[in-house]
Order: structure tokens, then sequence, then C-alpha cells
């Protein structure tokens, strides 16, 4: 099942159960070195703390707000609609911004004997406040990307180009699996990174957030394509922001057709180089293949007999 505005199901479930275990599973893992009661509220004067929760309580109210979020953006886009890219956009930004705040806590109450001793956040607050804002924005934009994706192809079945007309294909595909892939391999590096900037690992905790960071990234650039036949050629964007994109001009197109493919024969999933050439593979079953420079280049998109249709037509005329 997708979700043709956000990150799917598995992606939104893994996503939210993974924010869920750091709001928990930070204060709990940092338990011996923290006082009985933390700092949870500074003075916006002095930076000094001025109030305190006890250690479950610290630990189990982000987790609370986070589940109420969560709640209410499922009940708003399965009974309202996705209405738009603010609900992709809200669980990213707010859950940065909780195991954020999250980990500024536990940093500042770390190896104190009494709450009132604790440090100050105050440039954990502008740097929490600043990811927390980006995470929304990027999650609003790969909504709004969705969601445009979602309408049906502007292109009729016809793939006679008449004069002065301009026909336009898209076509759009995403394996939930590799989303939820990316989002393991993502949380993974937070946490190697939140617990490294919370004072809860060494230096080595880079050395898996980095790499697993890395990889979370390709992993999540692979989910995801979107393809689109215009006059002017075809352009495949990746990911879900569209990048990057690649575009070959009508000019450098020699042929388009429809192949078969399954992972097995092009060598597993995601962006894939063996003797067919290259082949975006996401799920298996009908591929639009270009003949572009003497290489083939395949993207398992549906309606790719369309596409291929209207690449031949645009690749005659020019002709």
């Amino acid at each position: 099942m997708k979700d043709r505005t956000g990150w799917g199901v598995a992606g939104v479930a893994g996503g939210a159960a993974g924010v869920l275990v750091l709001l928990v599973g930070m204060p709990v893992a940092a338990s011996g070195r923290l006082p009985d009661r933390l700092a949870t509220h500074w003075s916006s004067g002095s930076g000094a703390p001025d109030g305190s929760m006890p250690l479950w309580a610290a630990a189990l109210f982000p987790a609370l707000i986070w589940a109420v979020v969560v709640a209410g953006v499922v009940l708003v886009r399965r009974f309202a609609g996705p209405g738009g890219g603010w609900t992709a956009g809200t669980l990213p930004g707010v859950g940065v911004g909780l195991a954020g705040a999250q980990a500024a806590i536990v940093r500042a109450n770390l190896d104190r004997a009494d709450w009132r001793q604790a440090g100050s956040v105050t440039a954990w607050v502008v740097g929490v406040a600043v990811a927390a804002v980006l995470a929304a924005v990027g999650g609003a934009l790969a909504g709004r990307r969705d969601a445009a994706g979602a309408q049906p192809p502007a292109a009729g079945p016809r793939m006679e180009i008449p004069d002065g007309e301009r026909l336009v294909w898209l076509s759009r595909e995403s394996n939930p699996w590799l989303r939820l892939t990316a989002a393991v391999l993502g949380l993974v590096a937070a946490a190697g990174a939140l617990a490294a900037l919370a004072g809860l690992a060494g230096p080595a905790a880079w050395a898996v957030a980095a790499p697993t960071g890395f990889a979370a990234l390709a992993v999540l650039i692979c989910s995801s394509v979107r393809a689109r036949v215009t006059a002017d050629g075809l352009e495949v964007a990746f990911g879900p922001l569209g990048l990057p994109v690649r575009r070959w001009a009508v000019r450098d197109i020699e042929s388009a057709r429809t192949e078969h493919r399954t992972p097995a024969r092009a060598g597993g999933w995601g962006y894939r180089i063996n003797g067919l050439g290259t082949t975006v593979m996401l799920r298996g079953g009908e591929c639009l293949v270009i003949r572009a420079k003497g290489h083939d280049f395949a993207i398992s998109v549906n309606d790719a007999e369309r596409g291929a249709a209207l690449l031949n037509s645009l690749v005659v005329r020019r002709g």
C-alpha cells in the first residue's frame, strides 16, 4: 500500500517507531549518569534551569507528544485527505525537533548531582530549531512532488502529434521497502550522532553514523523515480525531492521500447548496471527502455508503453 503524498505506510510506521525509541531510549540509556529529576525547562532570560521532571516523566512526556502528533497526522490524512504538503512535513519537523530537544536535555543533565546544576541549552535550541525547520520543509516539498506525480498523465492515448500540439507523458514509481531501509539506516545514523553529541558515546560513534548516514541517503535516492517525456526529451528524477535528475534530449535518443525485467535479471534493486545497460529497478514488470548514444537505460514505471510510443513519435518527427 502506498501513500502518494508521503513516505508510504511502511516508511511512516518505521520512522514513527524509530523516533519513539530515541525519545524514550536516550534518558533510559543514560539513567546511571543522570539525577533523579531532570532539568526540562530553562529561563529565557538567564538561561538557568527553572523547571524539572522525574526521569520517567522526562522520558515518557515527549514520547506521548510524538504519539499524539503521529495519530493526528494519520487521522487527518485518512479522513480529510493529504491537505497539500504540510502533512508530509509535520512528522519530519516534529520528530527532529523532539529528538533534538531530548538529546539537549540529556546532555545538559549528564553527570549532574542535581537538576539545578544542569548546563545551558541555548545553542542546542537554535541548532534543533534550524534542523526541525529544514526537515519540515524537505518533507513538505517531497509531499508536494508526490501529490503532483499522482495526477493523471497529461498525454492522451494518441501518439500522433498534430502540428502545434505538445504532448506530455508522466509516470512515477516508488519502492516502500527501499524507503523503509533508508529510514532504518537514517535512524541508526541519527542515533549515533545524537549519542556522540549528547556525550553518551565517544568519537567512535561518528565512525558508525557517517557511513550509515551516507548509505541511508543513497538508498533513499534510489527508492523512487519520476519519468517525464516532453518535446525536449526524457527526464528522470530520483528520490522524494526529485534530485538528482538525468535528462536525454530527443536528438540523443535512438529509440524507445518496453521490456519485461525482474530484479534477478537486472542484478538487484535500485540503480543497477550490468550487461543489459542501466536499470532503475523498483518493481518487476514492464519497463521503459531507451537507446541513447549506444547504451540502454531502463526505468520500471507504469504506463511504459505509452511513454515509449510518445518518445518514438518525437524521435521520428525530429528526424
